[in-house]
């Protein structure tokens, strides 16, 4: 029989009282972890000094926590979200489905939640640079993490509203599109936005995702109006997964928070949007005197001028942008320049936190297309 297991009342070879013997054993589980008192740590090792069969016992257990250690940090993978709804959902489809357009939302607003449920109290009035691009020009400034939550609780709105929604921030009717409604919620606020920004931020998010999925297929086409233009729903969402993203990385770097990009997946349906919408906004520029007139307009439909974007890395592929009109179709043969650009750049060249001048492009053809095409898309950004 091994001593350490003497029934009570059985001697101790080092003369160890059974029972203090017994107590002071239960704990080595405790000890190994590093999980007891200050005084139960003192009690156990000085027991260890006495009693071979304890000391060998902890060994055993030091040894087996050591492999259960890991070298990497605390920070849970961003993607293990993803990975166990997926598991779940394989074995058990969900009876109303979230659709793929709404997803990139979901998960980058899951994500901003998990970064701001591990700040301190005290950083959510931590600066926070932000930036954008108009016209020619970078404009920055200057908010705090509560109102950076408190923007994104707002713009969101403009979403919640198209579905039916109460709008859950009090600003007049006047504050049309993101920029006034942002504006009138901070000015319009008798304090500083605190950290109790967060939870109707949160509410909302699952309200959208939970509305946009009863509301079936038929919603993705509904429009939202961002009062100088409109989305449809499914871009929409996609919008605001890419503002939400954004600004994420803009509180993590405040913060000094380790920030990852979204996933290769949902980047690429980020940048596709992005790649859509340079169409209009050359356009937009070319009406506001800010790019130079059509070289070749064509019927609608029809193919004309073309720039082709090749996007590289994780979410990168091709699109074929039309230079003279919205309504022209992009075509590889009627190709006159050419951009190539890492697929986090691009976005970050689309939130105006690169300028055109800056953006390392790999760049061939008609140097005013590509001039054209890279102040469109910093144009894109916005408060």
């Amino acid at each position: 029989m091994n001593t350490a297991d003497e029934p009570n009342g059985t001697p101790h070879p080092h003369g160890i009282d059974p029972e203090r013997h017994r107590v002071l054993k239960s704990l080595l589980g405790a000890w190994a972890l590093f999980a007891c008192s200050a005084e139960e740590t003192q009690a156990v090792e000085d027991h260890l000094t006495d009693c071979a069969p304890c000391a060998d016992e902890a060994v055993r257990l030091r040894d087996a926590v050591g492999l259960l250690q890991t070298e990497h940090g605390l920070d849970l993978d961003p993607q293990l979200r993803t990975r166990v709804l997926d598991t779940c959902l394989g074995r058990r489809p969900a009876r109303i489905p979230m659709p793929a357009w709404a997803q990139p939302y979901d998960t980058e607003t899951a994500r901003l939640d998990a970064l701001l449920s591990d700040i301190d109290p005290g950083e959510w009035h931590a600066p926070v640079q932000l930036r954008w691009f108009e016209g020619e020009h970078p404009v920055r400034r200057k908010a705090t993490v509560a109102a950076v939550i408190g923007h994104l609780l707002t713009v969101d709105a403009l979403v919640a509203t198209a579905l039916g929604l109460d709008d859950p921030v009090a600003v007049s009717a006047e504050a049309a599109g993101p920029t006034g409604r942002t504006e009138a919620y901070w000015q319009g606020s008798h304090q500083p936005p605190t950290r109790a920004v967060r939870a109707p931020w949160r509410e909302q998010t699952h309200t959208l995702l939970r509305t946009a999925s009863f509301a079936g297929g038929g919603a993705a086409e509904l429009e939202v109006s961002y009062g100088a233009f409109a989305l449809p729903l499914k871009d929409a969402l996609l919008e605001r997964a890419f503002e939400c993203w954004v600004h994420a990385d803009d509180i993590a770097q405040a913060v000094d928070y380790p920030y990852e990009p979204p996933t290769g997946a949902h980047l690429h349906q980020l940048i596709d949007l992005a790649a859509r919408l340079l169409p209009g906004t050359l356009a937009a520029r070319r009406r506001a005197g800010l790019a130079p007139p059509a070289q070749g307009l064509v019927t609608a439909g029809s193919p004309g001028r073309t720039l082709h974007l090749e996007v590289e890395g994780p979410g990168g592929g091709n699109w074929w942008i039309a230079l003279d009109s919205p309504a022209a179709v992009g075509s590889p043969d009627h190709k006159v320049a050419h951009i190539a650009m890492d697929g986090v750049e691009f976005c970050q060249l689309a939130a105006g936190h690169v300028s055109p001048q800056e953006a390392a492009a790999g760049q061939l053809g008609d140097k005013g297309a590509v001039r054209d095409v890279l102040f469109a898309a910093a144009s894109l950004s916005r408060l």
